[in-house]
C-alpha cells in the first residue's frame, strides 16, 4: 500500500513540475510554408481573321512582240507605269506559346486591279494601255514574335499594348486577266507561284480577344496567264504592300 501511495505522489509531482516548466517556455506558433505556384508556360490556340487594303507593284511585264523583227516574235519587256490597288480578306488558325512566339497558317483572298503597261505607236494596232486584274489565293505558314511595350521580357501575360514582327512562306494561286485596247485580246489564265511575306505592327491584348494593325509585304515570284506561245504574258518579282487589321480569338 505504501508503494502505491508513493507512486501516486511521484506522478503528481511530475505533472505539476511539467506544467510549471511549460509555462516558462516561450510559445512559437508552427510555420507552414506554402510553395510558389508554378504556372509554367501558358500557351493557347487561336482563330484569326483579317482585312487589308493593298498596292501591287512590279518592274515590268514580259510578252512576245514583233517590231522590225522579220515576222518572228521575241520576248519583250514592258515597264509598268502605274500601280494596282485592291484588298484582301483572310482567316487562319494558330498557336501562341506564351513566351512571345506564335505560329499560324493563313489563307487570304486577294483582289487587285490597275497595274498598267502602255505600248506606244511603235506597236501599231496593239498600242494602248494594258491593265492587270489579279485574283489570288495566298496560303502561308507564319511565325511571329510579340513583345510587350511594358518592358517585360517576351509578351507580358497581363496583356496590354504590344508590338510584333513576323515572316511567312507558302504559295500563291493566281488568276490573271488583262484589260486591253479594243481589237486586242490577251488570254486569261492561271498559275501557281512561290510566295513569302514579312510583317510588322502593333496591337492590344484584351484577354480572350487580341487586335492588331500592321504592314505586310507579300512577295509573289511570278504572275502569268501560263498559256502557249505567242500569247504568254508574265510578270516576275511582284510585291504586294498591305496595311492590314487583324482580330484573334483565344480558345483558352
Amino acid at each position: 500500500m505504501r508503494k502505491l501511495i508513493a507512486a501516486i505522489m511521484v506522478a503528481g509531482a511530475a505533472l505539476v513540475g511539467g506544467q510549471a516548466i511549460a509555462a516558462d517556455l516561450p510559445y512559437y506558433p508552427p510555420v507552414i510554408e506554402i510553395p510558389d505556384v508554378d504556372y509554367g508556360v501558358q500557351g493557347s490556340f487561336y482563330l484569326r481573321g483579317s482585312a487589308a487594303g493593298n498596292a501591287l507593284w512590279a518592274k515590268e511585264a514580259s510578252a512576245y512582240e514583233c517590231v522590225a523583227c522579220g515576222g518572228t516574235s521575241v520576248i519583250t519587256n514592258f515597264p509598268f507605269v502605274a500601280m494596282g490597288y485592291g484588298y484582301s480578306v483572310g482567316a487562319g488558325v494558330g498557336y501562341e506559346t506564351g513566351t512571345g512566339l506564335r505560329v499560324d497558317a493563313t489563307v487570304d483572298l486577294i483582289g487587285n486591279e490597275g497595274l498598267k503597261v502602255t505600248k506606244d505607236a511603235t506597236y501599231g494596232a496593239r498600242q494602248g494601255d494594258y491593265t492587270l486584274k489579279l485574283r489570288s489565293t495566298l496560303a502561308l505558314a507564319n511565325a511571329y514574335y510579340d513583345f510587350s511595350f511594358g518592358g517585360d521580357y517576351g509578351y507580358g501575360a497581363a496583356g496590354g499594348a504590344f508590338g510584333y514582327v513576323g515572316a511567312g512562306t507558302g504559295v500563291a494561286f493566281n488568276n490573271f486577266e488583262v484589260s486591253s485596247p479594243a481589237g486586242v485580246t490577251v488570254p486569261s489564265g492561271d498559275n501557281v507561284s512561290f510566295a513569302a511575306a514579312g510583317m510588322v505592327g502593333v496591337g492590344y491584348d484584351f484577354g480572350a480577344l487580341v487586335a492588331d494593325v500592321g504592314y505586310r509585304a507579300v512577295y509573289i515570284n511570278r504572275i502569268s496567264n501560263d498559256v502557249a506561245f505567242p500569247d504568254t504574258v508574265t510578270t516576275d518579282h511582284n510585291w504586294l504592300h498591305e496595311v492590314r487589321g487583324t482580330l484573334r480569338y483565344r480558345f483558352n
